[in-house]
């Protein structure tokens, strides 16, 4: 099928009409030969590459493979990532047991996560408005100085603001 030579190899017409199941074109001359490169020698290696630290590395890879594999923990892992973790999933097993309906709240983190994304998405097209961002800019600096005016500046109004957070508070919460 192919025919080689010392140093290059070569396909003939003949063949090639047998891989592409088409009729021969007709050229000048009917057994015309592509000449293709021959492939690099392979590597040879070198006194810079050190084989027992690659040896050692895969060692260390496997030994931790096989560790999680049984169920040990290794050590780097034990004294610092594992003493935090039990008490945080001790929390949130502890609130998740106290929720009575675990539908509607694993529901309500969903539509809020895709709330979120979608909120994102919203903020990114205006951003990529022309003349938006800078209006809202200075929408939203404005609308600063005016509530810093009204509600920050002078101290009766500074006193009633912290009455009505504190009462807005007690409203959520249920007691003070």
């Amino acid at each position: 099928m192919a025919s080689s030579s010392s140093s290059t190899f070569a396909l003939s017409s003949s063949a090639s009409t047998l891989l592409d199941s088409k009729a021969p074109r007709q050229s000048g001359s009917p057994s015309s030969t592509v000449p293709l490169p021959t492939l690099p020698s392979p590597p040879t290696p070198s006194a810079q590459i050190r084989p027992w630290k690659s040896t050692a590395y895969c060692r260390k890879i496997a030994r931790n493979v096989m560790a999680m594999a049984t169920g040990e923990v290794p050590a780097e892992v034990a004294a610092g990532e594992l003493a935090e973790m039990p008490e945080i999933i001790k929390k949130v097993q502890e609130a998740w047991d106290k929720v009575e309906d675990k539908y509607a709240v694993s529901s309500l983190a969903v539509s809020g996560f895709v709330a979120l994304w979608a909120s994102a998405g919203v903020v990114s097209a205006i951003d990529r408005l022309p003349l938006v961002p800078g209006l809202l800019e200075l929408v939203g600096i404005g609308y600063t100085g005016w509530f810093a005016y009204k509600n920050l500046i002078f101290r009766p109004d500074r006193e009633a603001l912290l009455q009505k957070l504190k009462e807005t508070y007690s409203e959520i919460i249920g007691s003070s």
